[in-house]
């Protein structure tokens, strides 16, 4: 209702200008408070329903990873009530800084990259990935399947395929096995697992390192594993320092929830990895180990 003009209600009312005044104030006030509690409800439905990122490390390709964590982001915005997307990043380094500059509120990634977002944004863990029933991983070299490579010693002098340049912990696993960087013939970073064990299949490289999972799927296909690290903090899913702690309850009970005894859980944890079997909980402390293996490797 519009206020009646002040000089016509003082004609009225004009022997109690105080009341008058008095009314103003108090019409005025309540429109106010009404303004603030229909801004705050709007917000608060905005934040609530505003659609959650999911980012990735590179493991694939984009439209393999799109194809991987598709059942996922749809399993969430189920659990979550909430719309939930992908934001894929071509390598490790975009997946890093899409987590860190907010572009993403989580993130599915290696060990070294969780760390790095860490460091950097003050990120925090969700869960770790659970691989054959161990919540650990393993990289693994791997050479053709008729190679004549029988040893990591076999190694020096020959050709070897990394994967992207940021992974420290696939460096350090070559230098655990007893090898120098130096005593390759040649080294070259490829960026995905997948270019990596094709590249070796084909003879571009003597060798290559692959994380665990992609190396028994190739184990099969013409590659032979010739060296596998010590089981190490495994991938994770990370959230970015803007998810509240609610929202990161809620996120870390429906990863939780997973369970790989549901077959239609199964094929979500499946799509991800196919030797996943679930999430389970984790801390930052598990991943110290790999902070002091990649020590060396960081940039001084």
């Amino acid at each position: 209702m519009a206020e009646m003009p002040l000089p016509i209600m003082m004609i009225l009312t004009k022997n109690n200008p105080l009341k008058i005044a008095g009314r103003i104030m108090t019409q005025r006030l309540i429109t106010l408070l009404f303004c603030i509690l229909f801004s705050t409800q709007v917000l608060s439905n905005t934040a609530k329903n505003k659609t959650l990122i999911l980012g990735s490390v590179a493991m694939d390709i984009p439209a393999e990873m799109h194809k991987r964590l598709k059942p996922l982001t749809q399993y969430l915005s189920k659990a979550l009530n909430q719309n939930v997307s992908l934001r894929l990043a071509p390598n490790m380094g975009v997946a890093i800084e899409d987590i860190i500059n907010g572009k993403v509120d989580l993130a599915y990634l290696t060990p070294v990259a969780y760390l790095r977002t860490r460091e950097q944004s003050n990120a925090r863990l969700l869960v770790k990935t659970i691989t054959k029933g161990k919540a650990s991983f393993q990289l693994m070299i791997v050479v053709k399947q008729n190679s004549p490579i029988k040893t990591v010693q076999d190694l020096t002098g020959k050709t070897f395929a990394f994967g992207d340049k940021r992974a420290l912990l696939q460096r350090a696993t070559v230098v655990g096995s007893g090898l120098m960087l130096k005593d390759f013939k040649g080294i070259k970073f490829l960026g995905h697992y997948d270019n990596i064990a094709r590249a070796v299949m084909h003879g571009d490289f003597d060798a290559g390192i692959l994380k665990d999972t992609k190396a028994f799927k190739w184990q099969n296909k013409g590659l032979r594993i010739l060296y596998s690290s010590p089981h190490l903090p495994p991938y994770n899913i990370t959230a970015s320092k803007n998810v509240s702690p609610e929202l990161l309850a809620q996120l870390k009970k429906a990863f939780l929830a997973l369970d790989s005894k549901n077959p239609n859980h199964l094929r979500i944890i499946k799509a991800i990895d196919q030797k996943y079997n679930g999430f389970a909980i984790t801390s930052d402390a598990e991943y110290d180990v790999v902070r002091k293996l990649i020590a060396p490797f960081n940039k001084k």
